[in-house]
């Protein structure tokens, strides 16, 4: 009997300890997994917000993106801010960063008004926002990269003559974003900036429309809204400036004045004492019946004469004194198409745009804005490296 029961003891001095390390093990196993599961997710985690587009930066990875804001980096500047080149490291992204003035009057309301809008805008013809940063007193915007700069700095700078393809590209990219902006978005948006300087090319000279600084969300119940005369010298429509409505139809004036640039290679503005708008001078070879001379010489007459005609008609359609006149964006794709015949414009048609000789407007630079009261001020341009 004791030797059964000694047996039995020492059985259980065996088992015991075997099965609490057993069991001791298989719980530092189960935990051991679940720390790692865990750290796992949140690294997931973590790493999904930083590639969520748009997000919030720290301000530290935008230093280090742009070897902090490097005189070498900066690709321009307006009157509200500079931009820089920068690149994010863990994403192996080229992007721009454009950095407001914290010192100019409004800026954050230019930082606010810009981040509400773009954040809800997708669409090819548009540049990618990526996102922004708000801390030690800067404002900061992260966009895509266009390595081939702003449409003006081709029509109007020392570069090679941007071929007759590629302009009429970039004039079609412009009002297929405009008819996005008015008519797709999920709410109307009001560019209230359009200009050459503000359409940015890509690698493959795809048409970025920028530059949401200005940019005015529409109450639909409304068809025009009053507001503060903002935007560029030569690109306002009369009844913008006179009246302050912003509408589509002073959007698509101002895509007027763009494309005529585009078929002119000639800006809207220009420095002296006076100067004929550029619609007025289309406009007289139009009544001249002479409307082919307004092509840019530099293009050597190397383009498709249908697509010149057609740029030509509606730059000046779009630019028509009567806003009820004007064209909407999806008209003017399907005419830039030739899905649509070329409209007749009657000749009838005063351009009262002339400025008086000693003007003070014309003292102006090019990229400012009007305001009053002052409100939201010059866009940002830049040229790609």
């Amino acid at each position: 009997m004791g030797k059964v029961q000694n047996k039995k003891l020492n059985i259980v001095v065996v088992v015991v300890p075997v099965v609490v390390t057993v069991v001791l093990l298989t719980v530092v196993v189960v935990v051991g997994l679940l720390i790692i599961k865990k750290r796992r997710r949140t690294n997931e985690e973590f790493d999904l917000d930083r590639a969520t587009i748009p997000r919030r930066f720290d301000y530290k990875e935008l230093v280090a993106a742009t070897n902090g804001f490097a005189e070498d980096k900066r690709l321009g500047q307006g009157g509200s801010g500079e931009v820089y080149k920068g690149v994010l490291s863990y994403l192996g992204r080229v992007v721009a960063v454009k950095r407001i003035f914290a010192d100019f009057e409004n800026s954050e309301r230019v930082f606010h008004n810009e981040v509400r809008i773009i954040s809800r805008l997708i669409h090819k013809n548009l540049v990618q926002f990526i996102g922004w940063c708000h801390e030690e007193g800067e404002l900061l915007l992260v966009f895509e990269f266009m390595p081939n700069g702003s449409l003006d700095t081709h029509l109007f700078g020392n570069k090679k003559t941007l071929a007759w393809n590629l302009r009429y590209k970039a004039a079609i990219g412009v009002a297929t974003a405009l008819h996005y902006l008015h008519e797709d978005a999920e709410q109307c948006v009001l560019h209230r900036d359009i200009k050459s300087a503000n359409v940015l090319l890509d690698n493959d000279f795809n048409t970025k429309l920028g530059d949401f600084g200005m940019a005015k969300l529409v109450d639909p119940r409304l068809r025009t809204q009053r507001t503060g005369v903002v935007g560029t010298y030569g690109y306002l429509a009369p009844e913008y400036i006179n009246g302050g409505r912003a509408s589509k139809e002073s959007d698509m004036y101002s895509f007027g004045v763009v494309a005529l640039e585009i078929a002119s290679g000639r800006r809207t503005f220009r420095d002296g004492e006076f100067h004929v708008p550029i619609t007025n001078w289309i406009w007289q070879l139009y009544v001249d019946g002479n409307l082919m001379s307004g092509a840019d010489e530099r293009l050597c007459k190397d383009f498709n004469v249908n697509e010149m005609m057609s740029l030509l008609t509606v730059g000046l359609w779009c630019t028509h004194p009567d806003v009820k006149q004007r064209p909407k964006a999806a008209q003017v794709i399907k005419v830039l198409r030739l899905e649509a015949p070329i409209p007749e414009i009657p000749k009838d048609i005063r351009y009262n745009n002339v400025l008086p000789q000693h003007s003070n407007i014309l003292q102006q630079p090019p990229h400012y804005s009007l305001e009053s009261p002052p409100d939201i001020t010059t866009s940002l341009v830049y040229g790609g490296r």
